[in-house]
């Protein structure tokens, strides 16, 4: 069974950490050295520099991994030996350290942590005499987002989603559908099933950390073998290996011989995107402002009923359905008032607000036509990569047949012509799908931005440094 808690951010704790004076640094260490707590940054930097960075900046040194000692440090001994690293690290300290409320003997800061390392995080500062106190949450502010890894999949699409900026911390995660619905959207359009079998051999030698010089790029590998899987499932559908070989037979149709039939799929399915698209909205504008929210949003309730509408009112137009054109355009009625009472409700009122409300429902059922037409490019540019495997195709076949030489220079067309081919297509299919998932799909899940969680973690040294 789904839970909640899989399919949102990792819920976080508004959280105190509050120690003695004497044990504060210890505390702070500790927390660096757990590396779960975010911690609020009060100081501006219009105050006088901390005597740890004027030495950092005198020092003039590039950038370095910052490191905290256990014990506090003799900043000049750390000066003079050019340990710049412990130096980033205690001035990163006093950074924190500016941000501290100091009533008495005791000194406290505010942060935010996961809640379900709160209770270990509150053991392991305990040791050193401090405590982490749980609090509630202020109004008006919301949490930092952390996302969940889940598993080697979920982490390789996560890159797609932080690419467009990050989740609001009400919203739903949408990582795991997100990456499933752009390798969908990539093999409609890359449907060959020689180049797709490509990108599963580049997967597997990502997956085994060949060549050495891509490793970064290894945690990526279940998202280039997702891409390859629909490329060379598309590529059986329309029967293209490296082009239309006659390897294999079309199973559906083949894009050259059936354009239209294939812009019709590519446009209904960018419709039932959109409609996915609209319910993920609804459920994070509801999760963002209640009810009303969800109700009365463009791209909420309103909206999603409009576009249904709409859709339903095209059908039976097709099917010269009147029983089935009146549902359609009663609900499309419904969605275009709600969503005229919501956008007018956010103007000044009047006539002023009438007009403009009136100009920006026009421009929402405008946009919902534009957005299910641009999903035509699904098949455009299938039927692009067939044609240019079909024109390598019948250049090797015409040299083929003309002598030796002849043979071997159509085998170079073949070889040169498919990694063109494969490389334009990649790169080109690759952008096209990434412009699918951001203006027409995560435009309706997204209203705003969240802020990332950003916890403090420094690697702590344990020996003796100079006191």
């Amino acid at each position: 069974m789904l839970r909640v808690e899989s399919v949102v951010p990792v819920r976080m704790q508004r959280v105190a950490i509050v120690a003695p004076r004497e044990v504060l640094r210890d505390t702070l260490v500790r927390i660096a050295e757990a590396g779960c707590v975010e911690i609020d940054r009060i100081d501006d930097g219009s105050g006088p520099p901390g005597s740890a960075t004027r030495r950092l900046q005198r020092a003039r040194s590039g950038a370095v991994g910052a490191v905290l000692s256990s014990r506090p440090p003799d900043l000049d001994a750390l000066e003079r030996e050019g340990r710049t690293d412990l130096l980033a690290g205690e001035a990163q300290l006093e950074e924190r350290l500016a941000g501290t409320v100091r009533r008495g003997a005791v000194a406290a800061v505010a942060g935010w942590c996961p809640s379900t390392r709160v209770p270990t995080t509150a053991a392991w500062i305990a040791g050193a005499g401090g405590a982490l106190v749980p609090l509630r949450a202020p109004r008006g502010i919301d949490p930092p987002t952390m996302l969940r890894s889940t598993g080697a999949v979920h982490r390789s699409f996560t890159p797609l989603v932080r690419a467009y900026g990050t989740v609001p911390y009400a919203d739903l995660d949408p990582t795991l559908p997100a990456g499933l619905v752009y390798v969908v959207m990539f093999g409609v359009m890359f449907g060959d099933a020689g180049h797709g079998a490509l990108l599963l051999l580049a997967a597997l030698l990502l997956r085994l950390g060949r060549p050495r010089r891509l490793a970064p790029l290894h945690a990526l590998w279940p998202f280039v073998a997702g891409a390859g899987l629909a490329g060379t499932l598309a590529g059986v559908a329309y029967g293209e290996f490296f082009g239309p070989t006659g390897v294999l037979p079309a199973l559906w149709r083949n894009p050259l011989d059936a354009p239209v039939q294939l812009l019709t799929a590519a446009v209904g399915l960018g419709a039932v995107l959109l409609a996915l698209a609209y319910g993920a909205g609804t459920v994070n504008r509801w999760r963002e402002n209640g009810a009303a929210g969800a109700l009365y949003a463009a791209n909420g309730l309103a909206g999603a009923a409009l576009f249904v509408g709409l859709a339903v009112l095209a059908g039976a137009v097709y099917l010269s359905r009147g029983d089935l054109a009146l549902t359609g355009a009663a609900l499309a009625l419904a969605g275009l008032f709600l969503a005229g009472y919501g956008l007018y409700a956010a103007t000044g009122g009047g006539a002023g607000g009438a007009a403009q409300t009136g100009v920006r429902l026009f421009d929402v059922v405008v946009r919902m036509a534009s957005n299910v037409v641009s999903f035509a490019r699904l098949a455009a540019f299938g039927i692009t990569h067939a044609a240019l495997g079909s024109i390598v195709w019948e250049g090797t076949t015409a040299l083929a047949g003309r002598g030796a030489a002849a043979l071997v220079a159509a085998v170079v067309v073949f070889v040169v012509g498919n990694a063109l081919a494969f490389a334009l297509e990649a790169l080109i299919t690759g952008i096209q799908a990434l412009r699918l998932e951001f203006y027409e799909l995560f435009s309706r899940v997204f209203e705003g931005q969240g802020r990332p969680f950003h916890p403090w973690h420094l690697p702590v040294q344990h020996t003796e440094v100079a006191q």
